[in-house]
């Protein structure tokens, strides 16, 4: 979003949008400090349209970024990566369509997406499938971007292939879990307790407890000492050395997130078992690229093979409480958290 003049072109819709504003980074969650600010927003180009925003998602590079883990995160800024809403300015075919969408620059290097209206590229946009809610989408965003992006880097799973999902209950592993079943793959997940895989799957999903014993092992012993094809890693250096050691000749890990960023490295082992690394970092898709990637998987929502995460009413919150929001995201809560800036 960006500031206008009170002068608009003739024929472009201008509204006064309610957006969140960060002025600069806070040192924890619960020091942010957002304003709401009315701001005039138009089209202004032939490229963008203008979307009403129902419901913006929020993550936790939402809340990285406003406590400075994110150094090109710039301020002032409107915060958000994921949206959903209705399109009314713009190219005529995209008029009154209802569109959700997600981006790897909004909300970090351009304003975003918690706000009631947002001007973005029509590229970006993504129809909504009619079987999903508004609430729905706004949080398809960014878990099945990073989880499509990194099978598409790695190699998509098929039918007859292992797909270990490091961190299987998360957002991120959940949509990773459904992606890989809904294209045949066998799924085995690794959880940090006794607990049963908590999403949707198109197939059964085996569970290892890591706190049980040795991963790799028990990743052997189901495969028959094959290992996984491919290891979806969402978590990183905790699970590094087992997901290294449960890969098959010529298997594939995905990383997407690290706590330590110094691991042990088995050179020996990573190039006699002709192994590749595949590093995601969806901070730099454009809004675009992000689109593109998010059209390849709406047909499986559309069909029921992808399903979005449940949004439970107690998860979602008005504009004027996106702190709690925030500090919940980044707390203990598993809800797929969403802000609903408008009443209507």
């Amino acid at each position: 979003m960006t500031a206008l003049s009170p002068t608009f072109e003739t024929g472009t819709e201008a509204v006064e949008a309610r957006c969140l504003r960060l002025t600069a980074k806070a040192e924890t969650p619960g020091l942010i400090s957002p304003k709401i600010e009315v701001r005039c927003l138009s089209r202004r180009t032939p490229g963008n349209v203008l979307v009403k925003i129902a419901a913006a998602g929020v993550n936790p590079s939402d809340v990285k970024a406003a406590i400075g883990m994110m150094p090109y995160a710039v301020f002032p800024r409107t915060p958000g990566r994921d949206y959903a809403g209705l399109v009314i300015d713009g190219p005529a075919e995209w008029i009154g369509r209802e569109v959700f969408g997600s981006s790897g620059d909004l909300g970090i290097r351009r304003d975003g997406t918690h706000a009631t209206h947002l001007v973005v590229e029509a590229d970006a946009l993504v129809e909504k499938p009619a079987n999903i809610t508004a609430l729905e989408a706004a949080g398809i965003g960014v878990p099945f971007v990073t989880a499509i992006e990194g099978y598409r880097r790695a190699g998509l799973p098929k039918a007859g292939d292992v797909v270990l999902v490091m961190g299987l209950n998360g957002k991120v592993g959940q949509a990773a879990t459904q992606i890989a079943t809904w294209l045949g793959a066998r799924v085995i997940g690794v959880v940090r307790k006794d607990e049963a895989y908590a999403g949707h799957a198109s197939a059964p999903v085996e569970v290892v407890n890591a706190a049980a014993g040795d991963v790799a092992a028990e990743v052997r012993r189901l495969t028959e000492g094959r290992g996984a094809d491919i290891v979806f890693n969402t978590v990183g250096d905790p699970y590094f050395q087992d997901a290294h050691k449960s890969l098959a000749i010529m298997g594939r890990q995905i990383l997407i997130a690290a706590v330590d960023k110094i691991v042990q490295f088995n050179v020996f082992e990573f190039y006699r078992g002709r192994h590749t690394y595949v590093g995601i970092d969806t901070l730099a898709l454009s809004s675009p690229a992000t689109g593109a990637v998010l059209r390849e998987i709406v047909p499986g929502f559309a069909s029921g093979h992808l399903k979005p995460f449940p949004v439970l009413p107690h998860a979602v919150y008005p504009l004027e409480a996106a702190k709690e929001a925030y500090v919940a995201v980044m707390g203990s809560a598993r809800d797929r958290i969403v802000l609903k800036p408008s009443e209507d």
